[in-house]
């Protein structure tokens, strides 16, 4: 095995990563011996954690010869020969380490400082670069290959018929007590509660059609035989799965049970029991078209004006009427020039339809992290840390659990926000990568009391691999990553890609009432009385919004939230952790009657 590079390779390596442009390196090579004089051989401040960078050090592994925090520690010595490493305590410090010089006012003369001014300053320059390439509210330059790729992930619009099935699907899954009964200890076999269950589920939807549409109904139940209806379920549960990814709002409890049944009856046991497949492949607009074979549609260059999102903001009554037209020609030309025998105009439409609610669920879902990067990087500087705005934490202070300088805060904030960013620009690919996850047969699940009651703990290979894919680019755009870069799935905190799903659903519920909220405080201005109150009160409504941003930024990212240290922190879910935790106390805030004056009801969907 190769020998670890020297502490000095190290953090010289760090400073050629960190370079921005040319004129960096001339400065580094200047303010070299200044600020590697702050910093540990291994590129960190000293006494915190190596992997993360922001909490204390309290254990020192003998083999990998570095300083971690039990979070670090734990995470990257689960497995493998690390598991035998032996550990080595150290002595908490006497005083709380610093990590970094203090970004005051009149305190920006060293050099060293004013290095890593500039990077910060280079780096939110460069997110900036990388969002003006993008050309539309869809969130990316849209060309035929993007089209191609992102439609094998879009699901297909529902259908008249198809919504009528949904109405019963939900209807049915509402009165059934499927995961009460089969997530519990028993002594009875629990595969043959699995199939009961399942076939009682089968049963109401057979009643409902009969209630429904009778001639349907008495075809479907004319043999008592669910095997020889197989389709019929397949498809219903189908229809399901669909319109759960294109609206993650709804059905917030029916769905679970959807996926818990589709999931048990993967298993080989209760296949062969019930001796028909409940899963069948989720209907995208790429598979669609590629079976009508009318792929071609998707390199046709008018497809990005049909299928682009209309907003009326700042826009005439004329400009509007007329990109409304433009929409409906290039719809009804596409529609027509790729018709064939397989496939109808109306269905073409469809395709563009779907296309096109894809372009609204990233404004409504990834819009909002857009909005909360321009608001920190409009309203604050990494170099530079306000009085009554100085976004440093120390841990212990306010409930946080971290200790960061307002750099360090800003940088832990916006890289947070950029990820988030992207996991909603690629959430329909983590739902569809999820699903093949939960519902592999080569991938059994264990249910086990996680200390939130019974989980069913499921690894989740394929989600994992695509978070590690996205935590990477985000690195790389960032450049100098602070925190824990640790992923959890399959564990106590996040037992299955089912569980990362619905958790990073959470994040437009958490930023679309605060984005509203500022974007609203414009209209209060507007009432004299009002007007007189947030003066009188605040300052003024950028005052009034800088403290509300100070606070978000500041307490929202602080480690806190969960019931141990493993359970929050600075990891990517720990994150999301703490935001919601912030949400939890929104009451107690003073700015609080600002949020019910603009409307505010909840950060559960309701606005």
């Amino acid at each position: 095995m190769a020998s670890p590079p020297s502490a000095d390779n190290k953090a010289m390596l760090t400073r050629i990563l960190d370079l921005q442009n040319p004129e960096d390196d001339l400065e580094l090579r200047v303010s070299e011996p200044e600020e590697t004089s702050s910093e540990t051989g291994e590129g960190g401040v000293t006494g915190l954690c190596i992997e993360c960078g922001d909490t204390p050090s309290i254990q020192r592994c003998l083999q990998c010869r570095d300083e971690f925090c039990e979070l670090c520690y734990g995470s990257l010595h689960r497995t493998g020969t690390r598991r035998s490493h032996q550990v080595q305590k150290l002595q908490a410090p006497s005083k709380p380490a610093e990590e970094d010089v203090e970004m005051k006012g009149g305190e920006m003369e060293s050099k060293g400082v004013e290095v890593k001014r500039k990077r910060s300053i280079t780096l939110t320059s460069n997110f900036d670069k990388v969002s003006n390439k993008e050309t539309n509210s869809s969130g990316a330059v849209m060309d035929s290959t993007w089209f191609e790729e992102r439609s094998k992930y879009i699901p297909l619009r529902l259908e008249f018929k198809e919504r009528k099935l949904l109405r019963l699907l939900e209807a049915s899954l509402n009165v059934s007590e499927y995961t009460d009964k089969v997530d519990v200890y028993s002594h009875q076999s629990k595969t043959k509660r699995m199939v009961a269950q399942i076939r009682d589920i089968c049963a109401i939807l057979s009643g409902l059609v009969v209630a429904s549409d009778y001639k349907e109904g008495q075809r479907l139940i004319q043999d008592h035989s669910f095997p020889e209806n197989a389709e019929f379920f397949q498809t219903i549960f189908e229809i399901g799965r669909r319109y759960k990814i294109m609206n993650p709002a709804r059905m917030r409890s029916a769905f679970g049970k959807l996926m818990y049944l589709l999931q048990d009856s993967m298993i080989p046991q209760v296949k062969d029991m019930l001796q028909f497949s409940c899963v069948k492949e989720i209907t995208t607009v790429h598979a669609f078209l590629e079976a009508s074979r009318a792929l071609d549609m998707l390199e046709d260059d008018q497809i990005n004006i049909a299928t682009r999102e209309i907003i009326a903001d700042g826009k005439s009554r004329t400009q509007i009427q007329t990109e409304i037209k433009q929409k409906e020609r290039a719809i009804e030309y596409l529609s027509r020039h790729y018709a064939n025998e397989n496939i109808s105009n109306e269905e073409l439409k469809v395709c563009l339809y779907s296309i096109g609610d894809n372009h609204s669920f990233l404004r409504t879902n990834r819009d909002p992290c857009d909005k909360m990067i321009h608001y920190l990087t409009t309203y604050f500087r990494p170099d530079y840390a306000e009085p009554l705005y100085d976004l440093s934490i120390m841990a212990g202070r306010g409930g946080a659990r971290l200790t960061h300088s307002h750099q360090h805060q800003y940088q832990f904030v916006l890289q947070s926000l950029i990820l988030w960013r992207e996991i909603q620009y690629d959430m329909f690919k983590l739902w569809y990568l999820s699903e093949q996850d939960m519902l592999d047969e080569n991938n059994p699940y264990r249910l086990r009391n996680t200390g939130q009651g019974l989980n069913r703990v499921q690894s989740a290979p394929r989600v994992s691999k695509a978070m590690r894919q996205i935590v990477s680019k985000v690195q790389r755009e960032i450049g100098h990553w602070v925190g824990s870069s640790v992923v959890h799935l399959g564990d106590d905190l996040v037992p299955s890609s089912f569980h990362f799903i619905d958790k990073y659903t959470q994040v437009p519920r958490i930023l679309n009432p605060i984005v509203t909220c500022l974007e609203r405080i414009e209209e209060l201005v507007r009432n004299p009385e009002l007007n007189t109150y947030l003066e009188e009160t605040w300052g003024g409504p950028d005052t009034l919004k800088k403290e509300i941003l100070a606070d978000f930024f500041r307490y929202a990212f602080d480690g806190s939230g969960g019931a141990n240290f493993f359970e929050a922190g600075s990891c990517i879910d720990g994150r999301l952790t703490s935001c919601w935790n912030w949400c939890s106390q929104i009451e107690k805030k003073p700015f609080f009657p600002v949020f019910l004056l603009t409307g505010f009801m909840g950060f559960d969907g309701e606005f």
